[in-house]
């Protein structure tokens, strides 16, 4: 039943319907419209893709890819190339969903599947987001320590934590999206670090053209961690609920005004993730690149923290390259962890009917702050733990490695069900992308596990 209807039927059963085929302009297409200019246009069309792309390459995903880099080199850069089309596609069917049915993955899971299916795959999200922040949260404070020798690692930790804290609780959505807009840019210090790195650019333009594989534990264990730093689930749930976000803002808080969307707002939004995801791609290449090119050459195989990275290049590579790359890891931070506790506070808050909304103040969404807040907190306490950095990280790929097949299933499932998207259903081109996508996370699902079968 579209919104034209003059007597529309009662709410419960226009919620249950099918959404409408087309809702009003989103963000994107009426500041599309206002905007003068290319460059001004452009700048406005980028947001919750360009945020997601970015929080993809935090301080955990710089550990990842430099270890890929130091162990095996150039070899592993096709990966990038390789996933980048299906990132795009990933994250725009998540964009899609939450346009088109004005809720979150979450929420869409839990109404149209079954909730016992929905529970461990939240626990399992809430686990992996707490242990993933908390080390981009010692890593932000190892790389500030870098830059200010004198101030130590661990004083640092809770400062950084109450800073972001706070700029969830009381920014509104739209001031917390240009920040982190604008904290995207730091991460173009890694492209920096990797073209001062000097690399063999006959042989990096070979690796990254022509795939290789090796069946051996090594080369199957960076392939594995690369793809669950690639696929990071979280990315599924912020992306989905982002796109609610957009529609609140712009004052549409009743289900029924959420739903919906227009094809100018759909391509738009592709192109957003596009420039987002591809932008993500770009930095984790050249942070394999830049590794590849120093530490590895010179005979350097083992890197134990993200930090540990960064110092290693200042012999290697100069000065510049350890303080860009400190950037980035703070930059990243920053950007990161509130995507990793709202995401996860978004997929509890949906759960269990909370309201939420970042553009809520803490007072009319307590549920909702208070989880983000435990998790912050959570987060910083594991760094006095004791616990090693890297396993916590290992850990996390290895959850977000055996949730993201399922999730990745199951949004295929639902962006194909007319019953949840009505007209919006997938094309041919959409499922085969996807399709891989799955495949290649449940390759390297299986993948952990032959790694841990070989002797």
């Amino acid at each position: 039943m579209s919104f034209e209807s003059r007597e529309p039927p009662p709410i419960t059963k226009a919620i249950d319907a099918p959404p409408p085929q087309t809702g009003g302009p989103g963000a994107r297409e009426k500041a599309m419209r206002r905007t003068p200019g290319r460059l001004r246009r452009l700048l406005k069309l980028v947001g919750p893709g360009l945020i997601a792309g970015a929080s993809d390459d935090d301080p955990a995903t710089l550990g990842t890819c430099a270890s890929a880099g130091a162990a095996l080199g150039v070899v592993p850069l096709w990966v990038m190339l390789f996933t980048t089309p299906l990132m795009i596609t990933v994250q725009f069917l998540c964009a899609k969903l939450g346009q088109v049915t004005g809720r979150g993955l979450t929420a869409v899971l839990g109404k149209h599947f079954s909730r016992w299916l929905l529970y461990p795959v939240v626990v399992a999200l809430v686990l992996a987001n707490v242990v993933n922040a908390g080390a981009d949260l010692g890593a932000i404070a190892a790389a500030i320590n870098m830059l200010v020798p004198v101030i130590p690692a661990g004083y640092l930790i809770v400062p950084v934590a109450l800073v972001i804290l706070a700029l969830q609780s009381w920014c509104t959505y739209c001031t917390i999206e240009r920040i982190f807009t604008w904290l995207a840019l730091s991460l173009a210090g890694y492209v920096a670090a990797g073209f001062l790195s000097s690399p063999d650019w006959d042989t990096v333009f070979w690796y990254t053209f022509v795939p290789h594989i090796e069946l051996s534990r090594d080369f199957l264990e960076v392939l594995v961690a690369l793809l669950g730093t690639t696929f990071a689930p979280y990315l599924f749930f912020w992306q989905s609920d982002q796109e609610v976000e957009e529609k609140m803002a712009m004052g549409r808080r009743g289900l029924l005004r959420r739903r919906g969307t227009t094809d100018a707002e759909l391509h738009y939004t592709g192109w957003d993730i596009g420039i987002g995801m591809g932008a993500s791609n770009v930095v984790t290449y050249f942070i394999i690149l830049a590794t590849a090119a120093t530490l590895h050459r010179a005979g350097v195989h083992d890197v134990n923290t993200p930090e540990a990275a960064a110092r290693a290049l200042r012999p290697l590579a100069g000065p510049a390259a350890q303080y860009l790359l400190a950037a980035g890891l703070i930059g990243g931070g920053f950007l990161a962890i509130p995507v990793l506790t709202t995401s996860a506070a978004y997929a509890l808050a949906e759960t269990f009917g909370w309201k939420y909304s970042l553009d809520r103040t803490p007072g009319r969404a307590k549920r909702f702050y208070l989880v983000i807040a435990l998790m912050t907190t959570a987060a910083a306490a594991l760094n006095y733990t004791g616990i090693p950095p890297m396993r916590a990280l290992v850990l996390t790929s290895t959850i977000y490695g055996f949730l993201a097949p399922p999730l990745l299933i199951l949004l295929l499932v639902a962006t194909n069900r007319r019953a949840i998207m009505g007209e919006r259903t997938n094309g041919w081109l959409l499922n085969a992308l996807g399709g891989i996508a799955a495949l290649a996370t449940c390759a390297g699902a299986l993948g952990l596990v032959v790694t841990w079968l070989l002797p």
